[in-house]
């Protein structure tokens, strides 16, 4: 089992940025892969992006594409997500996720974080 705490959250101007992390504990992490979701009010929860166990591979939603990026530390046990040049669009709860495989499907994560709200003005 995996424990999930997000971090990094706020409120930001539109064209500025923020980063995201996520901090795990519990069973060994790097045996997880690990992923974004967002979800905005009245709306589904989305895949935002992804990354592979190593770390060796990437995803992202198309419309992050270019202005986000994942990317993690295996020995600080932490999930990152860089986020640019952001749009009101993407004010949302963001979830950081755990499972042993990495698909864009929440329902297919087994261990989720609290949450953190980032809130981006226009």
């Amino acid at each position: 089992q995996v424990q999930l705490v997000e971090s990094g959250g706020g409120l930001v101007q539109a064209g500025g940025s923020l980063r995201l992390s996520c901090a795990a504990s519990g069973r060994s992490f790097s045996t997880y892969a690990m992923a974004w979701f967002r979800q905005a009010p009245g709306k589904e929860r989305e895949f935002v992006a992804g990354i592979s166990q190593s770390g060796g591979s990437t995803y992202y939603a198309d419309s992050v594409k270019g202005r986000f990026t994942i990317s993690r530390d295996n020995v600080k046990n932490t999930v990152f997500l860089q986020m640019n040049s952001l749009k009101a669009e993407d004010t949302a709860v963001y979830y950081c996720a755990a499972d042993s495989y990495l698909t864009v499907v929440a329902e297919r994560y087994d261990y989720w974080g609290q949450g953190t709200q980032v809130t981006v003005s226009s």
